[in-house]
């Protein structure tokens, strides 16, 4: 039995503003068969965004709805762990439907791909951000000698290279740039970026989390064991290969799954792709909206991810309500898991840990 296509839109909710561009046009001609309906702002959707009801429709919706707007508002926010800057979105929202995701928290409810078409003005922001910049000269965490900007906040760029060009016109852009790269995170293989040539200027973030878990939690991704496949044909293919280990969710035998990871991870890879692998260790950061959304769509992923025995509110960066696990026990997970890392992966350089 074949399984159905990731994205397969039968409806187009369109900004007449995006439908005017070229890169509006072009996916617009991509799904000619999609029905399209003219809205005032990919913003307000009701029947996408904020109808509780649309939990029911969770998966169906990011299957067969897309969006194509015009992003309003352009700016380059620092940031410092990822990357050092985060790029004005070219996309938000994701055909996948991992059960942790924030990204849902802000327009409500299943959230399917909203494509920016201005994509023009994007890259020429990104272009001239990068020039004031001048080159780096102190190295850090994020890098030893360039500029990194997440090019995928909100969405996978794997997977929004499906429906648009952007992602590559964003890495073809970086190709360019000699102080700067580009970076996102991923849980999809698309092997179409391949043939991209990036030349080391756009770092792919793989999301790894042990296969048992995965199946569970990361619905609708490439299976773990795929991922780790492709890291090799990645770094070959002039990208720089780094991973995420994220999120780091505790239960029963956790420690036991995470170290089969990382075993499955050196066997894996080559000692090329090795030597300039590094990694970001995220533990679980779960919200009670989600939770509730979650009850009504997919109740098993919350026996794992809701713990109040072992979490606490605390409030975000953003102003939100966020729960984590207990910052005394969160600490002692922590260190546990890059005690496992030292003993079953000691080439895995861990950039930051939180």
């Amino acid at each position: 039995m074949t399984a159905p296509p990731l994205i397969s839109p039968t409806r187009i909710y369109v900004e007449p503003a995006a439908a005017e561009l070229p890169r509006g046009r072009a996916v617009l001609d991509r799904f000619p068969d999609a029905e399209r309906v003219e809205v005032a702002s990919h913003w307000r959707i009701p029947e996408l965004h904020g109808d509780e009801a649309n939990a029911r429709r969770w998966v169906r919706i990011k299957r067969e709805a897309l969006v194509l707007g015009v992003k309003k508002s352009l700016s380059a926010r620092p940031n410092g762990r990822s990357a050092h800057f985060i790029a004005p979105s070219t996309a938000n929202g994701c055909a996948m439907a991992c059960a942790y995701c924030y990204v849902p928290r802000r327009k409500g409810y299943s959230n399917p791909i909203t494509v920016f078409a201005n994509i023009e003005q994007i890259t020429g922001y990104l272009a001239r951000h990068v020039a004031r910049q001048g080159p780096m000269t102190t190295p850090d965490q994020v890098d030893d000698r360039a500029w990194v900007y997440d090019i995928g906040e909100n969405s996978d760029g794997a997977v929004d290279a499906l429906v648009s060009d952007n992602v590559r016109d964003l890495v073809e852009l970086f190709r360019g740039l000699p102080t700067a790269k580009a970076s996102f995170a991923t849980k999809y293989v698309n092997r179409d970026l391949l043939d991209w040539d990036p030349q080391g200027r756009t770092r792919v973030r793989f999301s790894l989390m042990p296969e048992r878990t995965a199946k569970l939690l990361d619905i609708r991704t490439s299976p773990v064991a795929r991922r780790l496949a492709a890291l090799d044909d990645f770094v070959t293919a002039g990208y720089e290969v780094h991973v995420n280990l994220s999120p780091v969710v505790v239960h029963d035998g956790w420690l036991e799954d995470w170290a089969e990871l990382l075993v499955a991870l050196g066997d894996a890879t080559s000692a090329a792709t090795r030597d300039q692998l590094a990694a970001e260790v995220i533990m679980l950061t779960h919200n009670r909206a989600l939770h509730e959304v979650n009850l009504g769509w997919h109740p098993r992923a919350e026996e794992l991810l809701w713990r109040p025995d072992l979490q606490e509110s605390k409030r975000s960066e953003g102003g939100g309500v966020n729960v984590r696990y207990r910052s005394g026990l969160k600490r002692a997970l922590l260190d546990q898991l890059l005690s496992l890392i030292a003993t079953h992966a000691p080439y895995l350089r861990v950039r930051y840990a939180f």
